[in-house]
Formats: structure tokens, sequence, C-alpha cells
């Protein structure tokens, strides 16, 4: 008899334990959903800059350097990292702000300069405007950026500084990008 009450009794405790177990169990986990940086189009604007570059002047066809952009945070942000000749470096974040609805570029450059400049796409081109600082006179200028997907998959690279003694735009920059695998080949 006392038998067949501990089987009774440990049958009723692995069913409650059973119950029990269930309720402390997670839930499976769930996909979580996109992130609104890979859903919204705002977002994926400056994609075509994507990837890794070898960037000459236009004019003279001369390397410049090699640059090297990357999609982070979950596609919120582009990091950029250049490796110029003569040793030159940078780096700089872009992002879409959804407050303001543009596009902001922070560059940095190793005790040289800094850049902070804002805009969106203008006309097929992403259009970045603001200033200027260099570190070792102190001074600030006007300061734009054009970034140009071309037909070939190149992309044009246009930086003007604004004198303002002449109060016009002079051109600082002018370069290809021309994907790094197709230099290769």
């Amino acid at each position: 008899m006392q038998f067949k009450h501990l089987l009774i009794v440990m049958l009723a405790m692995s069913t409650i334990g059973g119950a029990v177990s269930a309720q402390n169990t997670p839930p499976a986990p769930k996909t979580p959903p996109k992130s609104v940086c890979l859903t919204d189009e705002n977002f994926r604007a400056f994609d075509f800059w994507i990837g890794d570059w070898v960037v000459t002047g236009r004019k003279a066809g001369k390397f410049a350097g090699n640059n090297s952009i990357k999609s982070v945070e979950g596609g919120c942000a582009l990091l950029e990292t250049w490796k110029g000749t003569g040793g030159s470096t940078g780096i700089s974040t872009n992002h879409y702000n959804p407050n303001t609805g543009k596009w902001q570029q922070l560059w940095l450059s190793g005790g040289a300069y800094t850049i902070d400049i804002v805009g969106g796409i203008e006309e097929g081109s992403m259009v970045l405007v603001g200033k200027i600082f260099y570190y070792r006179n102190g001074k600030t200028f006007d300061f734009k950026g054009t970034w140009t997907p071309l037909e070939d998959g190149t992309v044009r690279q246009f930086f003007e500084q604004h004198n303002p003694e002449k109060q016009e735009w002079q051109p600082w920059f002018d370069g290809i990008y021309t994907r790094a695998e197709s230099k290769a080949e």
C-alpha cells in the first residue's frame, strides 16, 4: 500500500514539476524585425559609395590613395577610412538623420583638419555643405562635397572650399573612385 501511495505522489510531483518547468522556460526566440535603417530608403541614399576604392585625381589621373567605405551599425551609418599618398589618413562617419531629413558627414584627419557637412541627394548626386576647420591656423571656411555615381561604376568626389576674399567656390579636391577589385583585373 505504501508503494502505491509513493507512486501516486511521485507521479503528481512530476506533473506539477513539468508545469512549473514549462512556466519558467523562456519562449522560443523570435526573428527580430529588420532595422528601420535597412528598410527606410533615406538611409540607403549613399549606398553607391560603399566599397573599397582606388582614388585618382580626375584631371591628371594620378594615384591619390585608397578609401574604404563600410556600412556599420545595422545599416544606420557609413564609416570611411582613408589612406592617401604621402601618409595622409582620415576617417569619417556618415549618417542620415531622420529628425532633420538630411545626411551628415563628420570627417577627421590626423591633426590637419575636420569637416562637418550636411545635405542630401540633389539631381542624382550626394551634396553636403558646411565647414572645414584647419587645426594649424585655426581658420574655418565654407566647404562643399559632391559625390556623383557615374555610368561606368566609378564615383566622382568633388570638394570645394569657399574663398571669402574672392567670394567664390574654388576646387579643393576632384577625384575619381574606382572599385579596388576593378583595378586588380
